[in-house]
């Protein structure tokens, strides 16, 4: 074990934190309101914070990790990222009564990686600009496209449970995670691979090439969701997917209570947010058939991103096993709220950009969530609120502890 005697007090007294944390009785309140929004019987709106600008907010040091060993450093930064949200915006995320250690497992992946330019805006910042380099000009370079292997180091899982239980031992549980969760958004890896440009002229020039494409990718996913059955290794106890926590009485019943980590067992998330750009029957042709594929293996889905959904809702309820669905900035959340029924839940992603102006402008978000909740009000829509995709917050981390003292009042209201 690469740990020096200091470095395991650290690990030990962020711990012993963790636990007072996760040992709270608003921990269960919690995830019971969680469930009764995934059941469709929501009891009020709720809140999420995710992917945040972390290097603006450490004002205080409390990110800042010193544990050398990359494993452990993992362990310390789940700490410390966990401890940190609860502290300064908890909204109604759940913290879970036992450590989570991860299964050495590897992907091979598509066999084929992303060539580009990159210039970020300032340094260590989170906004990256990207050129990418058409990898799949023509039916040849389809070959490069391999399909997903899985491999589980059995023994190393062992070693790191092992090692977690002694170095945690009386002063927290450890448990090891189920698995992996699938991302079956292959579009959006694709406009990494040939750029989003490049692809809209292939929809009116070489439509039939890019589904061989899709096809391609589909095949290799379907591989590694199969694959991973046979290993046993999806993820039926994470309590989240795509940043919306996801207790539900068919799935995850309770903390760490799945029902095995086999694909009809767990949720995947998909999205595919260049088509937000072209229409709703392009929409149909070029996502829904590979999707479908793709989500049937698996018990839940949650769909969608950043992408504009609003002006397609019907086609994306014939996606297998969707329950949750996003509601961007860039969608009409009244016209959403409308259309999306009472079998789905509305996934809103309130605007980041209210909180990276010049100043915090209380009153706008208050309208901006306001609004939203009225929206899913008049329409008897299931809802919940993620803030996320944060960019910056003007190294201003208070921004976000207000605005979720504002959403809490809001849904509660």
């Amino acid at each position: 074990m690469n740990l020096t005697q200091k470095e395991r007090e650290i690990l030990r007294t962020l711990a012993a934190r963790y636990m007072e944390i996760a040992t709270l009785p608003i921990q269960a309140e919690k995830r019971d309101l969680w469930k009764a929004l995934n059941r469709m019987k929501m009891q009020r709106p709720m809140v999420a914070i995710d992917q945040l600008p972390w290097n603006e907010l450490n004002t205080d040091g409390s990110l800042t990790c010193q544990i050398e060993d990359p494993f452990w450093r993992g362990i310390e930064w789940d700490l410390r990222s966990t401890i940190y949200k609860w502290e300064h915006f908890p909204v109604d995320m759940v913290v879970e009564p036992w450590i989570i250690i991860p299964k050495a497992i590897s992907s091979t992946g598509y066999g084929i990686g992303v060539q580009e330019n990159t210039k970020a805006t300032e340094k260590e910042n989170s906004v990256v600009s990207h050129q990418f380099i058409n990898q799949l000009q023509n039916e040849e370079d389809i070959q490069k496209i391999t399909d997903i292997h899985l491999t589980h180091d059995t023994a190393k899982s062992a070693l790191w449970m092992e090692e977690a239980a002694e170095v945690f031992h009386g002063v927290a549980p450890v448990r090891q995670s189920a698995g992996m969760q699938f991302h079956l958004g292959v579009w959006d890896y694709i406009s990494m691979l040939m750029g989003v440009e490049n692809i809209y002229y292939e929809m009116m020039d070489r439509p039939e090439f890019l589904h061989q494409i899709m096809e391609r990718f589909t095949q290799s996913v379907l591989n590694g969701i199969r694959e991973a059955n046979e290993l046993g290794i999806h993820n039926d106890t994470i309590n989240t997917c795509h940043c919306s926590y996801i207790y539900t009485d068919e799935l995850l019943l309770d903390f760490g209570q799945g029902k095995g980590p086999q694909s009809q067992n767990s949720w995947a998330f998909g999205l595919a947010q260049l088509f937000s750009s072209v229409s709703p029957a392009l929409f149909e042709e070029f996502e829904l058939p590979y999707i479908q594929r793709m989500a049937e293996p698996f018990g839940m889905i949650y769909y969608g991103c950043c992408d504009r959904l609003d002006d397609r809702l019907n086609i994306v309820k014939k996606i297998p096993h969707v329950r949750k669905v996003s509601c961007s900035p860039w969608s009409d959340r009244e016209a959403f709220a409308e259309k999306i029924g009472h079998n789905l839940i509305m996934s809103n992603k309130p605007t980041p950009a209210l909180v990276a102006g010049d100043t915090l402008n209380e009153e706008e978000i208050r309208k901006d969530l306001r609004r939203t909740i009225d929206a899913a009000k008049a329409n008897g829509a299931n809802l919940e609120m993620i803030l996320k995709d944060i960019s910056t917050v003007r190294h201003q981390p208070e921004r976000l502890t207000r605005w979720a003292e504002i959403a809490m009042e809001e849904v509660q209201r």
